[in-house]
Protein backbone atom coordinates (compact mmCIF):
# COMPACT_ATOMS: atom_id res chain seq x y z
CA UNK A 1 0.00 0.00 0.00
CA UNK A 2 1.17 3.50 -0.86
CA UNK A 3 -0.28 6.83 0.16
CA UNK A 4 -0.39 9.63 -2.40
CA UNK A 5 -1.68 13.16 -2.00
CA UNK A 6 -3.31 15.38 -4.60
CA UNK A 7 -3.77 19.04 -3.73
CA UNK A 8 -6.24 20.89 -5.92
CA UNK A 9 -8.82 23.62 -6.28
CA UNK A 10 -8.92 27.27 -5.29
CA UNK A 11 -8.63 26.33 -1.60
CA UNK A 12 -5.66 23.98 -2.15
CA UNK A 13 -7.50 21.03 -0.66
CA UNK A 14 -5.77 17.73 0.01
CA UNK A 15 -7.17 14.47 -1.32
CA UNK A 16 -5.49 11.25 -0.19
CA UNK A 17 -5.10 8.09 -2.23
CA UNK A 18 -4.40 4.68 -0.71
CA UNK A 19 -3.16 2.68 -3.68
CA UNK A 20 -2.48 -1.01 -4.20
CA UNK A 21 -0.10 -2.74 -6.61
CA UNK A 22 -3.04 -3.90 -8.73
CA UNK A 23 -3.95 -0.30 -9.61
CA UNK A 24 -7.00 0.04 -7.39
CA UNK A 25 -7.23 2.65 -4.67
CA UNK A 26 -9.35 4.18 -1.95
CA UNK A 27 -9.69 7.97 -2.14
CA UNK A 28 -10.31 10.20 0.87
CA UNK A 29 -11.92 13.48 -0.25
CA UNK A 30 -12.25 14.65 -3.83
CA UNK A 31 -10.73 18.08 -4.53
CA UNK A 32 -10.71 19.47 -8.06
CA UNK A 33 -8.84 17.42 -10.68
CA UNK A 34 -8.19 14.39 -8.50
CA UNK A 35 -10.01 12.27 -11.10
CA UNK A 36 -7.50 13.40 -13.73
CA UNK A 37 -4.65 12.70 -11.30
CA UNK A 38 -5.87 9.12 -10.92
CA UNK A 39 -6.10 8.70 -14.70
CA UNK A 40 -2.57 9.98 -15.15
CA UNK A 41 -1.37 7.62 -12.41
CA UNK A 42 -3.19 4.62 -13.94
CA UNK A 43 -5.26 4.20 -10.79
CA UNK A 44 -8.93 3.28 -10.38
CA UNK A 45 -10.85 4.31 -7.28
CA UNK A 46 -13.10 1.65 -5.77
CA UNK A 47 -14.28 3.84 -2.88
CA UNK A 48 -14.46 7.55 -2.07
CA UNK A 49 -14.62 8.44 1.62
CA UNK A 50 -15.74 11.98 2.39
CA UNK A 51 -14.61 13.70 5.60
CA UNK A 52 -17.37 16.27 5.04
CA UNK A 53 -19.29 17.83 2.17
CA UNK A 54 -17.90 21.35 1.92
CA UNK A 55 -17.52 22.08 -1.77
CA UNK A 56 -13.74 22.00 -1.93
CA UNK A 57 -13.76 18.40 -0.67
CA UNK A 58 -16.37 17.08 -3.13
CA UNK A 59 -15.59 18.90 -6.40
CA UNK A 60 -14.66 15.67 -8.20
CA UNK A 61 -16.99 13.32 -6.30
CA UNK A 62 -19.45 12.98 -9.19
CA UNK A 63 -16.60 12.19 -11.61
CA UNK A 64 -15.15 9.50 -9.36
CA UNK A 65 -18.57 7.94 -8.84
CA UNK A 66 -19.19 7.92 -12.59
CA UNK A 67 -15.92 6.04 -12.96
CA UNK A 68 -17.09 3.36 -10.54
CA UNK A 69 -16.16 4.57 -7.05
CA UNK A 70 -18.62 3.89 -4.25
CA UNK A 71 -19.22 7.11 -2.27
CA UNK A 72 -19.40 6.94 1.53
CA UNK A 73 -20.25 9.93 3.73
CA UNK A 74 -21.73 10.85 7.10
CA UNK A 75 -25.04 11.76 5.48
CA UNK A 76 -26.76 11.86 2.12
CA UNK A 77 -25.90 14.52 -0.47
CA UNK A 78 -26.27 17.85 1.35
CA UNK A 79 -26.46 21.04 -0.78
CA UNK A 80 -26.87 23.14 2.37
CA UNK A 81 -23.40 22.04 3.49
CA UNK A 82 -21.79 22.25 0.05
CA UNK A 83 -22.73 25.95 -0.29
CA UNK A 84 -21.90 26.12 -4.00
CA UNK A 85 -24.15 29.11 -4.77
CA UNK A 86 -22.84 31.10 -1.79
CA UNK A 87 -19.23 30.60 -2.86
CA UNK A 88 -20.02 31.53 -6.46
CA UNK A 89 -21.74 34.71 -5.27
CA UNK A 90 -18.47 35.57 -3.53
CA UNK A 91 -16.79 35.43 -6.94
CA UNK A 92 -14.96 32.14 -6.43
CA UNK A 93 -14.51 29.93 -9.53
CA UNK A 94 -15.97 26.78 -7.99
CA UNK A 95 -18.39 24.23 -9.37
CA UNK A 96 -19.46 20.75 -8.36
CA UNK A 97 -21.90 18.34 -9.96
CA UNK A 98 -24.48 16.65 -7.72
CA UNK A 99 -23.70 13.08 -6.74
CA UNK A 100 -25.31 10.23 -4.86
CA UNK A 101 -23.98 8.92 -1.56
CA UNK A 102 -23.97 5.12 -1.85
CA UNK A 103 -23.50 4.41 1.84
CA UNK A 104 -24.35 6.65 4.79
CA UNK A 105 -22.00 5.95 7.70
CA UNK A 106 -23.53 8.26 10.32
CA UNK A 107 -24.02 5.49 12.87
CA UNK A 108 -21.02 3.32 11.97
CA UNK A 109 -18.08 3.33 14.41
CA UNK A 110 -15.94 1.27 12.04
CA UNK A 111 -15.58 0.68 8.33
CA UNK A 112 -13.94 -2.29 6.65
CA UNK A 113 -12.95 -2.18 2.98
CA UNK A 114 -10.91 -5.23 2.00
CA UNK A 115 -7.88 -5.29 4.27
CA UNK A 116 -8.49 -1.72 5.46
CA UNK A 117 -10.14 -1.31 8.85
CA UNK A 118 -11.01 2.31 9.64
CA UNK A 119 -12.30 3.74 12.88
CA UNK A 120 -14.78 6.54 12.18
CA UNK A 121 -14.73 9.52 14.52
CA UNK A 122 -17.51 12.12 14.30
CA UNK A 123 -15.83 15.48 14.94
CA UNK A 124 -18.47 18.21 14.42
CA UNK A 125 -17.65 21.86 14.84
CA UNK A 126 -16.16 22.82 11.49
CA UNK A 127 -19.16 21.24 9.81
CA UNK A 128 -22.01 19.18 11.29
CA UNK A 129 -21.09 16.20 9.13
CA UNK A 130 -17.33 16.22 9.79
CA UNK A 131 -15.75 12.82 10.34
CA UNK A 132 -12.17 11.61 10.56
CA UNK A 133 -10.93 8.22 9.42
CA UNK A 134 -8.35 6.47 11.60
CA UNK A 135 -6.42 3.57 10.07
CA UNK A 136 -5.07 1.93 13.19
CA UNK A 137 -2.86 -0.58 11.36
CA UNK A 138 -0.74 2.31 10.07
CA UNK A 139 -1.44 4.87 12.82
CA UNK A 140 -2.81 7.25 10.17
CA UNK A 141 -5.59 9.77 10.76
CA UNK A 142 -7.33 11.46 7.85
CA UNK A 143 -8.64 14.46 9.72
CA UNK A 144 -10.47 16.50 7.11
CA UNK A 145 -10.82 20.10 8.26
CA UNK A 146 -11.00 19.40 11.98
CA UNK A 147 -7.30 19.48 12.90
CA UNK A 148 -4.41 21.04 10.96
CA UNK A 149 -0.69 21.44 11.47
CA UNK A 150 -0.67 24.20 14.08
CA UNK A 151 -4.32 25.13 13.60
CA UNK A 152 -7.92 23.92 13.56
CA UNK A 153 -10.84 24.19 11.16
CA UNK A 154 -12.73 27.45 10.81
CA UNK A 155 -16.05 27.62 12.62
CA UNK A 156 -17.63 30.75 11.13
CA UNK A 157 -19.45 28.91 8.33
CA UNK A 158 -23.09 27.75 8.63
CA UNK A 159 -23.24 24.85 11.05
CA UNK A 160 -19.91 25.73 12.66
CA UNK A 161 -19.44 25.75 16.42
CA UNK A 162 -16.09 26.67 17.94
CA UNK A 163 -16.51 25.08 21.37
CA UNK A 164 -17.95 21.94 19.83
CA UNK A 165 -14.92 21.62 17.56
CA UNK A 166 -12.52 21.99 20.48
CA UNK A 167 -14.42 19.36 22.44
CA UNK A 168 -14.48 17.05 19.41
CA UNK A 169 -10.74 17.31 18.89
CA UNK A 170 -9.87 16.79 22.55
CA UNK A 171 -12.26 13.88 23.07
CA UNK A 172 -12.03 12.07 19.73
CA UNK A 173 -8.61 12.91 18.25
CA UNK A 174 -6.29 13.76 21.13
CA UNK A 175 -7.20 10.39 22.65
CA UNK A 176 -5.41 8.63 19.77
CA UNK A 177 -1.76 7.56 20.19
CA UNK A 178 0.74 10.43 20.09
CA UNK A 179 2.60 8.80 17.18
CA UNK A 180 -0.51 8.94 14.98
CA UNK A 181 0.27 10.73 11.71
CA UNK A 182 -2.36 13.35 10.90
CA UNK A 183 -3.19 13.94 7.24
CA UNK A 184 -5.28 17.15 7.19
CA UNK A 185 -7.61 18.59 4.59
CA UNK A 186 -5.21 21.49 3.98
CA UNK A 187 -1.51 21.98 4.55
CA UNK A 188 1.25 19.60 5.63
CA UNK A 189 0.94 16.49 7.76
CA UNK A 190 1.55 16.52 11.50
CA UNK A 191 1.06 14.15 14.43
CA UNK A 192 -1.32 13.90 17.36
CA UNK A 193 1.54 14.27 19.82
CA UNK A 194 2.83 17.41 18.13
CA UNK A 195 -0.58 19.07 18.09
CA UNK A 196 -1.26 18.21 21.73
CA UNK A 197 2.01 19.91 22.66
CA UNK A 198 2.06 22.93 20.36
CA UNK A 199 -1.31 23.71 18.76
CA UNK A 200 -2.17 27.23 20.00
CA UNK A 201 -5.83 26.98 18.95
CA UNK A 202 -6.59 23.75 20.77
CA UNK A 203 -4.32 23.22 23.77
CA UNK A 204 -4.54 19.81 25.40
CA UNK A 205 -6.19 20.93 28.64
Amino acid sequence: MKILVHTGGVFQTNGYILSEDNGTCIVIDAPAEIADFLDQSSLRATHLLLTHQHLDHIEDAAKLRAQGAKVLAFQNYAPEIIMEKRLQEMGLPVEASPFEVDEVIEDSPTLRIGDYHFEIHHVPGHSPDSISFYLSSESWLFAGDSLFNGSIGRTDLPGGNHELLLDSIRQKLYSLPDETAVFPGHGPRTSIGEEKKTNPFCPNT
